[in-house]
């Protein structure tokens, strides 16, 4: 047989290992676990293929089927979960919205019950119309034998799912809501059965009209044909979980427009891109893969995928994503990630991974569950004990009507729902917005943060210095100094050398040739451009070549001041220019910080930059804290000491110096600018890496926290008000008793009603 891997407990089981027993099924010898979990099911994933897969196509066999309550539970065709008995759902969300074969099942049994109920009640309550009941002026045996014909179609057919789950929940030891549905209508419909064929059996002080024993067909069937209604109900809502994947998937081209090696063009199906080739992109046409620009440029729509409205330019070496949308411009790209390594399958990937994740406050609900259904069972065995030993006559009625409605509606599928609903449709709404949840894990901790702590640099700022200021002194003009400048830069390491050369060429000025270079570490660079010798450095470095520097390094001390990073430049040893750039602050920076104000969580920044710079920054910003001058490894110390202190830590960063920090903090938020090694380290990663995703992520935790709780609050709420008036705590009072059949058409629509709470997350503006 192999071996396999207990659903539950997780251990690896074959014929050698599994001393459990075996069972015969298929003409095929299948064995049970022994190990120390509670349930010791047939590991074997066929075992618990329902009828209704019959109905899916035969290539399903091979696609990985998973439990929306119970993501350890996988296997591969669908079925229906060995623990709480629902059915289990394609791992992968697939384009094609392919109708789920439970729901076309329970809709088939749904239609046959719904004709077969109808005059089902109508003959059972018929005392309840004014004028001759019907029932009255029929014999009672044949009106007993009506309800039998018209009741059993509905108990064995439209209820066999829910008595085989239930079954399979008691012969597990995974008690679940299908175990108190078939304990509720079981009874009910045994008990009808009984009389209807043994009236002899009860005593008269039992019997009604014409001496008919009291029967319950119509509330088993009434019970099943509502479940029915219920479940088809609530696997169409949950279906609509996975629209914002299917939405993501729907954005990916079919075709692709590849460059030949003879320079000729054709269509081709964007499976059979490879990494390296060419691809001519079109105006209005959606990038078929992730790739860079390599002739012309563009306005690229990135919105379905950041979540920002803003086109954004591209130019000559840019990356381009796969699934985003082509402006005006017509350009030619290099494919650099097909297949599933694209941006948009990988944003699909986490988000499935994340959907079926559990959230730390799911553990409260399974432990609840755990103990509820026995608690259930034993509540509508000692209601059935005091109606019958304390009640009215007749006593045997109301003890079996009143322990049914307890069975029925205290059935716990809306507490189970309540968390990985609200976490499918979470996650979803995220990736949509350019937000990319890991786990649900992540999702609940991001709502508890109370400090942020930000890199300076392509976090809160830009990344990409820019040539802000050109100062000259003994009559050097500006556009020819920085020209000789911007030629010498181009040899030099220094982080400022690429913003200078950039500003030379943005004015259209000339890189000229160089001769006699000379680089000395961490203080300049020297060489000759057109005859004259240029010295670019910090004013050690000029006094070193016997240069005076005092004028100049007042100069770049006031633009230090204000941020700039600044380089002393003397031409011919006589002193001639301060050049300064700077990093632009993001836009969207200063909005992020006052929303992160307003919900008291403290921002600190760390940088590599000097202390000089880095307040200058904060202080712009309206940051609390800063620390400057931190080298990576010191990053991991500070998150630390912050978690020592009480504080819950989120860390946003993009680099590979990043990712220990990331992995350090109770919650790593990876800038998806950033590299790899640092997206796989966080727990939430941004498309588009700024502040203002980081407050997109908080909404959305918020948010789906709230609405967790909402479920939680309801399914909670609902039981304990429910059971109570079931069992029939209202009757001396008010004499209220609760029908099995509203008690069944609660629990359906407690479900759907958590599911649609759910669902409401996807109309959330964040």
């Amino acid at each position: 047989m192999g071996s396999h891997k207990d659903l539950v407990c997780g251990m690896i089981v074959d014929s050698e290992t599994a001393k459990g027993g075996s069972a015969q099924y298929n003409n095929q010898t299948y064995f049970f676990c022994n190990s120390k979990c509670k349930t010791k099911f047939l590991i074997d994933p066929s075992i618990y293929l329902s009828p209704q897969t019959q109905l899916q196509k035969k290539s399903d066999a091979n696609v990985k089927f998973t439990c929306p309550m119970h993501p350890e539970v996988q296997q591969l065709g669908p079925g229906s979960c060995p623990i709480c008995g629902m059915a289990l759902e394609p791992e992968e969300i697939s384009l094609e919205e392919v109708e789920n074969p439970e729901l076309i099942d329970f809709t088939k049994r749904f239609k046959l019950s719904v004709p077969l109920t109808v005059p089902l009640l109508f003959l059972a309550m018929s005392d309840l119309i004014p004028g001759q009941p019907i029932q009255h002026m029929l014999p009672a045996s044949v009106n007993a034998g009506l309800q039998f014909v018209l009741a059993t179609p509905v108990v064995i057919y439209g209820g066999l799912p829910f008595f085989q789950r239930g079954w399979s929940s008691l012969k597990t030891n995974n008690l679940n809501m299908f175990t108190l549905i078939a304990l509720g209508t079981g009874v009910a419909y045994l008990f009808s059965l009984v009389g209807t064929f043994y009236p002899s059996l009860f005593p008269d002080s039992l019997k009604v009209h014409g001496g008919m024993v009291p029967l319950y067909y119509e509330a088993a069937a009434a019970i099943i044909t509502l479940v029915l209604l219920g479940q088809v109900l609530e696997l169409q809502a949950r279906n609509k979980t996975g629209n914002a994947i299917r939405a993501l998937l729907g954005l990916a081209p079919k075709t692709a427009r590849k460059m030949n090696p003879d320079g000729s063009e054709s269509d081709v199906p964007v499976e059979q891109i490879q990494v390296g080739d060419f691809l001519r992109v079109r105006p209005g046409e959606k990038i078929p893969v992730d790739g860079e620009l390599t002739e012309g440029r563009s306005i690229i729509d990135e919105s379905m995928i950041s979540g920002e409205p803003i086109p954004v330019e591209k130019k000559l070496s840019d990356p381009v994503t796969g699934a985003t949308v082509n402006g005006t411009g017509s350009f030619i790209m290099k494919a650099t990630k097909v297949g599933s390594d694209t941006l948009l399958s990988q944003i699909v990937k986490m988000v499935s991974q994340a959907q079926r994740s559990r959230a730390p406050i799911q553990k409260l609900a399974d432990k609840v569950s755990g103990y509820f259904v026995p608690a259930v069972v034993l509540i509508s065995i000692l209601t059935a004990l005091l109606w019958y030993f304390l009640g009215p006559e007749p006593k045997l009625s109301y003890a079996i009507i009143n322990a049914v409605a307890v069975l029925i509606i205290a059935c716990p599928c809306a507490l189970g729902l309540a968390t990985p609903m609200s976490i499918m449709v979470g996650t979803g709404k995220g990736a949509s917005a350019g937000v990319l949840i890991k786990n649900a894990e992540a999702l609940e901790g991001l709502e508890k943060v109370t400090t942020l702590v930000v890199d300076k640099t392509g976090t809160l700022t830009i990344g990409k210095p820019k040539l802000a200021v050109i100062k000259t002194i003994n009559g050097f003009e500006e556009l020819d100094t920085l020209s000789a400048v911007a030629s010498l830069e181009k040899f030099s390491e220094h982080p400022l050398a690429e913003a200078i050369i950039n500003g030379a060429k943005e004015k259209s000025l000339k890189i000229d040739n160089v001769t006699d270079f000379e680089s000395i570490t961490g203080m300049g660079v020297k060489g000759k451009v057109k005859g004259r010798t240029i010295f670019v450095g910090n004013s050690k470095f000029l006094e070193n070549f016997g240069i005076d520097s005092k004028e100049l390094s007042k100069i770049a001390k006031d633009l230090q001041s204000s941020g700039h990073g600044a380089v002393l430049v003397a031409i011919n040893e006589k002193p001639a220019a301060v050049i300064a750039v700077k990093d632009p602050i993001k836009e969207s920076a200063k909005p992020a910080i006052q929303y992160f104000h307003s919900k008291n969580i403290r921002v600190v920044m760390l940088t590599g930059d000097n202390h000089q710079t880095a307040q200058v920054v904060a202080k712009e910003m309206g940051i609390d804290h800063f620390e400057a001058e931190v080298l990576p490894q010191q990053k991991n110390e500070i998150i630390k000491k912050l978690k020592a202190e009480g504080q819950i830590v989120a860390m946003a960063g993009d680099g590979i110096n990043d990712a220990p920090s990331l992995a350090q903090a109770d919650i790593g938020i990876a800038m998806g600018t950033g590299t790899d090694v640092a997206i796989e380290s966080a727990g939430v990663t941004l498309v588009k890496g700024d502040l203002m995703g980081i407050v997109r992520a908080h909404r959305l935790s918020q948010a789906t926290m709230q609405n967790i709780r909402q479920n939680l609050i309801f399914a909670f709420g609902y039981n304990a008000l429910g059971v109570p008036i079931a069992a029939g705590l209202l009757y001396p009072t008010f004499g209220l008793l609760l029908s099995p059949m509203i008690a069944s058409l609660a629990m359906s629509l407690s479900s759907v009603s958590v599911i649609g709470n759910a669902l409401r997350l996807n109309r959330l503006k964040i």
